[in-house]
This record gives structure tokens, C-alpha cells and sequence, in this order.
């Protein structure tokens, strides 16, 4: 398998899993545990928060936590990169990269979903477990 795509079938394969704050298994799941779901498939091991809150709305301390965890910023885009979005004022939100659209824990929703198309939200920092190409 090429780099990206064993992280996007684990999200794939998490479609119509439930929402639940702060869950990260298949009973439910938020943008985080579905990141972390995605990103192990990847091979990473590094720490996954708890007790977060994305809504503060400081990009720079969501872009250290996850550079801290371990994982690398993205030169270029590729089906399953982390994304990290932002979805409104003061809201950000973490999506896995798709190969026409993103794939996220919806909480409105309340399960995990595949949107197709163009990006709804600004990207504003993309990430993945390797460099690859």
C-alpha cells in the first residue's frame, strides 16, 4: 500500500460510528479518536490528547500539540493526511484527507461521515505519520 491509504481505509472503515465526545473506539468517536484511529493504521505511536478542547480557537497550540505528538507536516496533499480545519469562529476540527472530499466526526450529525467535494472549511495545517510521496 502506498503511504496514506491504509490511514484512510481505517477512517473509511469507521463510517457511520457514532459521535461521542472524547471517544475513541468504535462505540463512538470525535474528531480526535477518529484522527488517532487513522493515524495508528499509519504505524503512529505517539500520544493522543484527552481532555482537550478544540474550541478555544488558538491554532497555534492545536499546530505544536500535534507537531509534539510526533507526527510531520505535510509537504503537499495525499488521501490520508491529517487535516486541521476551521470550522467556524473560535472552532477547530480535525478531518482525514479523502481523495474528493474529507472524512470527519460529525457532531451534528452524530456519526462519522464522508463529504464529498471541495473542502467546506479553511485548512490550516495538514499533517501525516511519514513523508512518503
Amino acid at each position: 500500500m502506498r503511504p496514506g491509504e491504509r490511514g484512510l481505509a481505517a477512517a473509511r472503515a469507521a463510517l457511520g460510528v457514532r459521535f461521542r465526545l472524547h471517544g475513541r473506539d468504535a462505540s463512538g468517536l470525535d474528531c480526535v479518536g477518529l484522527a488517532a484511529l487513522s493515524m495508528r493504521a499509519e504505524g503512529f505511536e505517539g500520544r493522543v490528547p484527552l481532555g482537550y478542547a478544540l474550541r478555544t480557537g488558538d491554532p497555534e497550540a492545536a499546530r505544536r500539540a500535534i507537531e509534539i505528538s510526533g507526527l510531520i507536516l505535510a509537504n503537499g496533499e495525499r488521501p490520508g493526511d491529517l487535516l486541521l480545519v476551521k470550522t467556524g469562529p473560535g472552532q477547530l476540527h480535525l478531518a482525514i484527507a479523502a481523495e474528493d472530499g474529507v472524512i470527519h466526526a460529525d457532531a451534528q450529525l452524530r456519526r462519522v461521515v464522508e463529504r464529498p467535494g471541495p473542502m467546506p472549511w479553511p485548512v490550516i495545517g495538514r499533517w501525516r505519520v511519514t513523508k512518503g510521496d
